[in-house]
């Protein structure tokens, strides 16, 4: 298993510094607790720190709205060379659907284990992140699939939400960035032995102060017509896709002015969104992690994880299946994008595809019954 310890990742803002966390007991009686490693960190003087604010304030912002900016695409018209780009990515990340023969074979042997993003992956993307739903045809989908296979959703919404957009008992969800991890309720897996549940919270000492800041951000963001500050528990989210670009480098500054009081938490980006999170070591690649060694697949050979997202947060994912030199990882994506994922599919209605694709090999291979290869 990945270490604990508390850091501050490097973030494409750069407005995050890392610092001493203490330990504290972070899983419930009923949680598989991860061996802790000892971890270093560096500290800076809080006097230090808002200084060096001040002082790089200006250019600070202005390097954060230009990311604003690069995490949300717009829609050019077709030239030449963005043509000769789009063919060049997608040959190096070819469609999933065009090369899904070649996908099984590499799995055969295997036990195959799904983790989905939900936003941009299983539901379309809405101006309204309260109105993300999934489609029933896709419930249909994901509900076979995990008949079929191991299968989670990890996304940076708040579990208890994102579970209310799914509404699937026998999934296992890691919600907030995979700092709020829980497997099936009812009737527990078939996948893994025991009758405890698997439970996972490696934020929790965070939860008065992320309440607190909730707060600030909503004063301090009403200001801005379109924005919105979404609470998911563990971590939050300032959604702009509905906010002019003019008024960008506003909310900027109303963000700063509270995130420069908290040093314990980091600013990352997605697709039109910022997020607030607390500085521990922990991401969508270390929930995948942890998913792998409770479904007691940490140290087998013969398993084949697959993670299909589409934001900057997924690729915390991609990265740790290329590390593994297991499976695979496939970013949801019309646009060329810097990406550890092997493979590409355009729109969610493509990702539905290529589930049912899988279903329906394993329901002509193996009869749809689930086959766990790994001896655990």
């Amino acid at each position: 298993m990945t270490n604990q310890n508390v850091v501050a990742p490097e973030s494409t803002i750069n407005l995050a510094i890392s610092v001493a966390v203490a330990n504290s007991s972070i899983f419930s009686t009923a949680a598989q607790k991860p061996p802790v490693t000892p971890g270093g960190y560096i500290s800076i003087s809080r006097k230090n720190f808002l200084k060096n604010l001040e002082i790089n304030g200006g250019a600070r912002i202005n390097a954060w709205v230009e990311s604003m900016r690069a995490s949300s695409p717009t829609h050019h018209k077709s030239t030449p060379s963005l043509l000769e780009d789009q063919t060049s990515w997608m040959d190096q990340h070819p469609s999933a659907l065009d090369m899904f023969e070649q996908i099984i074979d590499a799995s055969k042997g295997k036990q195959i284990v799904m983790f989905l993003d939900y936003d941009g992956t299983l539901s379309p993307i809405v101006e309204d992140p309260d109105r993300a739903f999934m489609s029933k045809k896709m419930r249909t989908t994901v509900r076979k699939l995990a008949r079929c296979f191991p299968t989670a959703i990890v996304s940076g919404r708040c579990r208890d939400k994102v579970y209310k957009f799914v509404r699937l008992a026998e999934l296992y969800y890691a919600g907030s960035h995979g700092m709020d991890i829980r497997g099936p309720v009812k009737g527990g897996s078939k996948y893994k032995k025991g009758s405890e549940a698997v439970l996972c919270q490696p934020a929790s000492e965070f939860l008065p102060m992320i309440d607190e800041v909730y707060k600030q951000l909503l004063e301090k963001t009403k200001s801005t017509p379109g924005a919105k500050v979404e609470n998911n528990k563990f971590c939050l989210s300032v959604h702009f896709r509905c906010v002019e670009e003019k008024k960008w480098n506003e909310l900027a500054q109303q963000v700063k002015s509270v995130i420069k009081e908290y040093p314990k938490l980091r600013l990352t980006q997605g697709r039109k969104v910022l997020e607030i999170r607390p500085t521990i070591k922990w991401d969508k690649g270390k929930a995948l992690e942890f998913l792998l060694e409770s479904l007691g697949f940490a140290n087998c050979s013969d398993v084949f994880p697959v993670y299909i997202g589409d934001d900057k947060t997924d690729e915390d994912a991609f990265k740790i299946l290329r590390e593994r030199g297991q499976g695979f990882g496939i970013l949801v994506s019309k646009y060329p994008k810097d990406t550890n994922a092997s493979y590409s599919l355009q729109e969610p209605n493509e990702v539905m595809d290529f589930l049912q694709r899988l279903v329906e090999w394993k329901r002509v291979s193996f009869g749809g019954e689930a086959r766990v290869s790994c001896k655990y």
